[in-house]
């Protein structure tokens, strides 16, 4: 067991010392203790490290906004235990994680798998409006739907005991450390990098997975170069635990079979260190009998040209207004209009936006003051949404409501409280 710093990750080892080192990561609401089911098996072959992302698993509250800083925890951790070379299975946001090893810090990894995971996680929107909901309600709502999410009907019902410990799981999350970390996977899109992953990679994922399902991992498998796709049965989001024969046989196999030595980089070469050596599968055939199948699918053209003040802008403005209300712009856009978005996207977004001298929840606050005083309802709308998404609490923006009452007038803040009173509604109802 570990004690944390604010740059490194709570962890635990399981498994004789001397062996190769295997990484299992949780996914975002779990704790390490998702892969228990699987230690006991791995752990005759490697030395199991687990860990727990910020926040989760009484793990300390420092939160993590990007894959990208969790990544950095977890290799200064490893770096401070003296582990430089290991294998890596990660599940959803641990996927992520692992998929940002791959492309950024191969040298490290001799072999990955990636289960319930995405080259990009459904919408930054969604995420967003999970944060919102969390801001908003607390962890509960969440809590309560995760095991619709995480489980088959049949497994929820027929396992009540894991169907609880799976709410509890959540429940007990630092709620500002699963806002940073919904913020991570909205931010998380390597589509167009897939191609660039060199490691020996198994992907994994439940036949019933409606998170991140088969179609997500077939544009895994189409993407990197040495993957290999394995289906399972009868198994949702949280497969580990779902179908945990099946998982486990499945992970014995690949991490037994591709496992690519350690990079000297004093020598240049590859050094020879000694991998789990393979052994024999056992003849009793597990639970579920795991499908493998790969499937060609088209990755989106890598986007061309160099950026500008417009590449900021518009990822500025999908970040504060949302996917959803800027395709909607741009959809009525028009040779008439296109020069005018253009100005806005660039000189608005791309620069006044992206000034270092306020943060965002700063620039909400004058941006609903100065809508409320000009009398622009429309886009007040569009800035409260944004608003809740820069981390303003629906009692936040009564106050900057109540302040424009006093210095814009009342009748201008009646009709302010009327649009975002229907905004806040609608934003911070958990979805059922």
């Amino acid at each position: 067991m570990s004690e944390t710093q604010t740059n490194t990750l709570q962890y635990r080892f399981d498994g004789p010392e001397d062996a190769p080192v295997l990484i299992l990561a949780p996914s975002l609401g779990t704790t390490w203790h998702m892969w228990d089911r699987q230690v006991p098996e791995l752990a005759k072959q490697w030395r199991i490290f687990r860990f727990d992302l910020p926040g989760h698993g009484g793990a300390p509250a420092h939160p993590a906004p990007s894959v990208g800083d969790i990544t950095a925890r977890l290799l200064a951790t490893l770096d401070a235990l003296g582990v430089q070379h290991f294998g890596y299975a990660g599940c959803a946001l641990g996927g992520a994680i692992g998929i940002e090893l791959a492309l950024r810090h191969p040298e490290r990894l001799a072999s990955l798998a990636l289960i319930a995971a995405s080259p990009r996680f459904g919408t930054a929107d969604e995420f967003r409006q999970r944060g919102v909901v969390v801001r908003t309600n607390g962890l509960d709502p969440i809590a309560r739907t995760s095991p619709e999410r995480w489980f088959t009907g049949g497994f929820a019902a027929a396992q009540p005991a894991i169907t609880e410990w799976a709410v509890q799981m959540v429940r007990t999350t630092d709620p500002g450390c699963y806002i940073a970390a919904c913020e991570a996977l909205a931010t998380f899109d390597v589509r167009t990098e897939l191609g660039r992953i060199g490691v020996p990679t198994l992907v994994l994922v439940g036949s019933e997975d409606q998170v991140t399902g088969p179609a997500e991992a077939r544009t895994l498998v189409a993407g990197i170069p040495d993957a290999r796709l394995a289906v399972v049965p009868g198994a949702s989001h949280l497969v580990p635990v779902e179908q945990p024969a099946a998982v486990t046989d499945l992970l014995v196999r690949h991490f037994s079979t591709a496992w690519q030595p350690a990079f000297d980089s004093t020598t240049g070469q590859l050094t020879a260190i000694a991998a789990a050596s393979a052994k024999p599968v056992p003849t009793a055939a597990p639970l579920v009998t795991p499908v493998a199948e790969i499937a060609p699918v088209a990755l989106p053209p890598e986007p061309v040209g160099s950026p500008d003040t417009y590449d900021a802008g518009i990822k500025i403005r999908r970040e504060v207004l949302g996917d959803a209300c800027v395709d909607r712009t741009l959809a009525a856009t028009d040779d008439f209009s296109a020069d005018f978005e253009q100005f806005t996207t660039r000189y608005a977004w791309g620069e006044v936006w992206a000034r270092p001298g306020l943060d965002r929840r700063t620039r909400s606050c004058v941006t609903l003051t100065a809508l409320v005083a000009g009398g622009h309802l429309d886009d007040l709308a569009a800035h409260t949404r944004a608003a809740l998404r820069n981390g303003l609490t629906p009692s936040e923006i009564r106050e900057v409501l109540l302040q424009t009452a006093v210095y814009c007038g009342v009748p201008a803040a009646t009709s302010a409280f009327k649009v975002a009173q229907q905004i806040i509604r609608e934003e911070t109802t958990p979805q059922e």
